[in-house]
């Protein structure tokens, strides 16, 4: 069964950082890609960032040079370094499972699912 479980979400300010965290159970990151999506109030649901099981990494435009993802198979977990934080950051951030995650898929076609945790920043 697979389950994937984020943690570190919370308050921070803007410009402050936060660091998410997701585990992975059930298959392994040398199988899979993993990534995040984040859904703000009112708004769809869009890609975060990706990483593969070969290490390449693929960023949405709006938090490109801002955050940073990686992954440490042997923990099969991966992290969302987010620094510079924005208010428009704010959002629920959901960990992403799927054989063809950087092919730029839609929500509705992604496998597999986190619950989510939130990230709000504000002053």
């Amino acid at each position: 069964q697979v389950q994937l479980v984020e943690s570190g979400g919370g308050l921070v300010q803007p410009g402050g950082s936060l660091r998410l965290s997701c585990a992975a159970s059930g298959f392994t990151l040398d199988d899979y890609a993993i990534g995040w999506f984040r859904q703000a109030p009112g708004k769809e649901r869009e890609g975060v960032s990706y990483i593969s099981s070969d290490g390449k990494t693929l960023y949405g435009d709006s938090v490109k040079g801002r955050f940073t993802i990686s992954s440490d198979n042997a923990k099969n977990t991966v992290y969302l370094q987010m620094n510079s934080l924005k208010p428009e950051d704010t959002a629920v951030y959901y960990c992403v499972a799927d054989i063809d995650l950087l092919a730029g898929l839609e929500p509705y076609e992604v496998a597999y699912w986190g619950q989510g945790t939130q990230v709000t920043v504000s002053s």
